[in-house]
């Protein structure tokens, strides 16, 4: 994505070549090719989700490339742009980078790697996974097949986390539910559930671990549950449909893999999730660890209060927290200060002391900034953050080059302001009889 200032594109937010390139050993994974190359792979994998903006991602890429050219022929070792593919990383729970996983004989169960971010320490830890995975071949526990070539016979255990519905038990379980539900109406007889089995069974787990339990997948024999059946008109197997608290139920049509089926979970989780918290920047570890942690920054300056009072606030606060909720994929963060609370921080984004509300969008990684030169209204605000999602947008630096001193504050309290108490005024000595005649 571009940032265009004037007829000069630039990449200022957004835009980063990815890390890696078909010369190197690392193998790019995408969605496309992931379930292809690792799921249904005998090998053992290493796989870095990076993001290419990510200082440490970029520390790691030449220790990476390292590790993968000595593996080479024993381990695969693969990078995900997971800026790029965010489903393929919402998938495995990435939350920030670089995040490394281990599959190994259970694909299903990518481990975490935690060891050192050195090509030594990974190769070691390749070559320890990679005897583990042997011994268990050697014991016979696995073997010698991944969970993605996994077949219907591989064990009661699979289905633990697919819920079994019934005629009874339907309503009082999905219908009132605050979760999302994803079910699958199937036949015993029917070839194309028996396919899906396999895949549905293992992305209950994965969708129950990654959503706590918030999207369940579920299954509903509808040759002996024919009440549900005629209900939800179901003509062919199998059919899914998703239900959601207060809509009617809508049919899945996307694919039958687990990826498939798991993005989509994700998909409904991110879209029934809470809107990220809106923070007033009380301090400095506030600013800092919000500005870090996210792509973006969206920093608001709403006027002092003794100017709107605390309804006029919260009215700013109103349309920004549903600015948040609207832009809740993009995983942007949230503050706002009060006008004159840190005007030093005002001045390096461009406000400094007048025209409030005020609204910045900061890449902290960058020291950029583009600023809201609209309304701040629900319509103003959507179009910033419509252009900035696409990439477009005049940017400047950040005063300095890096964030000022953040001065320490009390949170508001949610009242209206009080104007400053005076000293009282003793007129006990004063002889105003006497001050009368004078001015007279």
């Amino acid at each position: 994505l571009l940032f265009v200032v004037g007829t000069v594109s630039c990449t200022l937010f957004l835009a980063v070549n990815g890390l890696y390139s078909a010369s190197d050993d690392v193998i790019e994974l995408t969605p496309a090719n992931f379930n292809k190359e690792v799921i249904q792979s005998d090998s053992l994998w290493l796989v870095e989700f990076y993001a290419p903006w990510c200082g440490h991602c970029q520390r790691l890429t030449p220790e990476w490339k390292k590790a993968a050219t000595a593996l080479k022929g024993v381990v695969k070792v693969g990078a995900v742009d997971a800026d790029k593919h965010q489903s393929l990383g919402g998938q495995y729970g990435v939350r920030g980078f670089p995040t490394i996983k281990i599959f190994g004989a259970n694909k299903n169960k990518a481990e975490d790697y935690q060891g050192g971010r050195t090509s030594d320490a990974i190769v070691d830890a390749a070559l320890s996974a990679l005897r583990s995975l042997v011994k268990e071949r050697l014991s016979g526990r696995s073997g010698g097949y991944s969970s993605g070539k996994q077949s219907r016979e591989s064990g009661g255990g699979d289905k633990k986390d697919v819920i079994e519905l019934t005629d009874d038990s339907f309503d009082k379980n999905v219908i009132n539910s605050d979760d999302v539900w994803m079910v699958e109406f199937y036949a015993p007889w029917c070839g194309h559930c028996k396919n899906l089995e396999p895949e549905w069974a293992a992305a209950a787990t994965e969708v129950k671990e990654q959503t706590k339990g918030k999207v369940k997948l579920a299954a509903v024999d509808a040759t002996v549950n024919q009440v549900l059946a005629s209900r939800y008109g179901i003509r062919g197997f199998p059919t899914i449909k998703i239900f959601q608290k207060g809509e009617d139920p809508v049919d899945y049509d996307g694919g039958r893999t687990r990826s498939d089926i798991i993005a989509r979970a994700l998909d409904l989780f991110s879209d029934n999730a809470p809107p990220p918290e809106l923070l007033e920047i009380i301090n400095e570890d506030v600013l800092k660890s919000t500005c870090d942690a996210h792509q973006l920054c969206i920093i608001s300056v709403l006027p002092h209060i003794l100017d709107t009072g605390a309804s006029g606030r919260n009215s700013y606060l109103d349309v920004m927290l549903k600015m948040a909720e609207k832009y809740k994929k993009k995983m942007w963060g949230w503050l706002w200060t009060e006008a004159g609370a840190q005007s030093d921080l005002e001045s390096s984004l461009g406000i400094g002391g007048f025209g409030y509300p005020a609204m910045a969008a900061v890449n902290a990684r960058k020291m950029k900034f583009a600023l809201l030169k609209g309304s701040f209204s629900e319509q103003g605000i959507n179009e910033f953050l419509r252009e900035l999602s696409v990439g477009r947008g005049s940017t400047a630096p950040v005063g300095g080059g890096a964030f000022p001193k953040i001065h320490s504050v009390e949170p508001w309290d949610g009242k209206d302001g009080e104007l400053p108490v005076e000293d009282d005024i003793d007129l006990s000595d004063v002889d105003l009889d006497d001050w009368n005649k004078d001015e007279l």
